[in-house]
This record gives C-alpha cells, structure tokens and sequence, in this order.
C-alpha cells in the first residue's frame, strides 16, 4: 500500500515549541513545548480543555498561534508542497459531505495530489468499507465513517499522522484493528500521534505519552516509565509474615498488613526476596504492583480538570 517514494516519507517528526495561543481570557495553550519522534505511538493525553485539540489544530493550520511554532517535518503546515503526502490527519469523523459516497470522497481528496484511482480502491478494502464504497456517507455510523477518515489520513501515504480519538464509535473487532493498525504504521518508520480518553487503548497501544494540562505539558515519558514512577510496593505473602515485617522494617522499610499479607514500601522484590533467603522465610508469593495507566494519569492530572462530578459512594 506506499508509494514508490514512501520510504522517503518515514523518519520524520513533530516538534512543538513553547506553542501559545489565547480565545480571550483563557490560555488554551501555555508555552507548551514536545516532541513526537517516528517509529512509536505516541499518546497525546490531557483531560478536556487541556490543549489537545487546539495543539491538533495549529500542527494543521486550522488555527494559528499567538507565539510559537508547531512544525511537522521542520515545516509549518502551510509550508508543505504536498501535504497530504507529508501528514494525514483525521480530527473530526463527520467532517465528509454527506450526499458523497465513501468513494467519491476519497476521490475528491486524492485528484488535489494527483492519487490515483487504484490508491482509493486499496484503502477503502484496507479499512473494510469495500462493501459500502458506493453508499452515501450520511447514512454511516460513526464507526464507519471513523474508518473512512482513517482511509483519508493515509491516502497520500505520509509520513506523520496525527489522529483524534480515532476509535470513537468503534466495536471491538475495530479498536482492536486501529490498535494494530498504528503500531504498524510505526513499525514501518512513521511518526504516529494519537489522542485518547481511553487509557485502557493507550497502554495497549503507545509506546510514549505526552500528558498535557491547562495548556501546559505536564509528562513526556514511556508507558513503562509511568508506571514505575507511580509503582504501589511490593505484596508479599509468607506463613512467617511477623518475623519477614520485622527484618524489612528494621532494614529501613515501611510495612504494613493488606489482603492477608503484607504491603512492602521502600524496598524491591529482589531485595525482599534475599532479605528472606539469608533468614530461612520461606515466600508464597512477591509482586509487585503498579499503578494502572488510568490511575496514573488520574493523579497527575487531578489538579488541571476543569470540571470534576462528585465522587461516587463506594
């Protein structure tokens, strides 16, 4: 499915540089600064009214900045020759005209870069709309015309993508194809950018995250890296769980009884686990826990949500 000069494509990246941008009194976007390099997903997080969107949209110039530069390939958007070569993007699902056919839609994208028939017919089978190339878009759900603005973002094989919850309206069988599908695009060499509110999807899927908050980053790190960051201890099960407390605690650790066994802080399960050799403990059990990427990112951006419900009863 890429061009010819495709591989001339891949290798490229997103650079955002203390981007600002103002509507009246509210900073949408605050010195925020990232990059985003290929070959990864990258996971663009923050919760609404972050930046996301408006960080999206100046990247595409379809707003501009007060101060600042968002540069795709070291080049403004405007600066592209061919951009649907260089960036393929899909921001808004029901962006397409609704008396088109799916079809028709991609045709009228691709004759403004000189694509060709057979690339529309490729990617309406690549994205599972082949059976439904002739109906009109106004009648698709919001799953099928997901996939017909992810056969637009890849029509002129770029290198960059840049994809807004790209799995709205989506069952199963298709969250589990677009995950598959942007890590093989990053696979392939291409620099991939991905928004989402769903962090269960993202950890499945990213490699590295860009948190973001107020208009201001807020992490720029691996999925395993925050994990580590946000690690709970380490559980650890043992028929002498008295004696095992004692030595972790008299060795500098924190200890305390939880779920029938003890919760160990400040000490690692290898250290653990030689601590209880050296004095003949034996261990049913040693894990140790991190945080989920949902609880994560809850805590790290617990003080930039604009609008929080009351917490529920447990």
């Amino acid at each position: 499915m890429r061009g010819p000069d495709a591989a001339a494509r891949v290798g490229r990246m997103i650079e955002v540089r203390e981007l600002t941008k103002r509507y009246g009194g509210t900073a949408a976007l605050d010195g925020l600064s990232f990059e985003v390099r290929p070959g990864t997903v990258t996971g663009f997080l923050g919760p609404n009214g972050s930046g996301k969107s408006t960080c999206m949209r100046v990247l595409l110039g379809l707003a501009a900045a007060d101060s600042g530069a968002a540069l795709v390939n070291g080049r403004r958007y405007r600066e592209l020759e061919r951009p649907l070569h260089e960036v393929g993007a899909l921001l808004d699902a029901s962006a397409g005209h609704g008396d088109r056919t799916a079809r028709d839609h991609l045709r009228c994208l691709a004759r403004t870069h000189g694509i060709g028939d057979r690339r529309v017919t490729g990617l309406l089978e690549r994205v599972g709309l082949a059976g439904v190339a002739r109906r009109r878009i106004g009648g698709f759900s919001l799953g099928m015309r997901q996939r017909l603005g992810i056969a637009a973002a890849l029509l002129g094989d770029p290198g960059v993508l840049l994809l807004d919850e790209p799995v709205n309206g989506l069952d199963p069988d298709g969250i589990r194809w677009i995950r598959e599908l942007m890590r093989a695009l990053a696979a392939e060499g291409r620099t991939v950018l991905v928004s989402s509110h769903l962090m269960g999807e993202m950890a499945l899927t990213a490699d590295r995250l860009v948190v973001v908050g107020r208009g201001r980053l807020i992490a720029d790190t691996s999925v395993a890296e925050l994990e580590r960051r946000f690690r709970r201890g380490v559980l650890v099960r043992t028929p002498r769980a008295a004696e095992l407390a004692a030595a972790l605690a008299e060795a500098g650790a924190t200890v305390s009884t939880e779920d029938g066994g003890i919760a160990v802080h400040g000490s690692t399960a290898e250290e653990i686990g030689e601590l209880a050799a050296a004095r003949g403990i034996p261990l049913y059990e040693v894990a140790t826990r991190s945080a989920s990427l949902e609880e994560a990112y809850m805590e790290l951006t617990a003080d930039s949500v604009a609008h929080r419900a009351e917490e529920v009863a447990r």
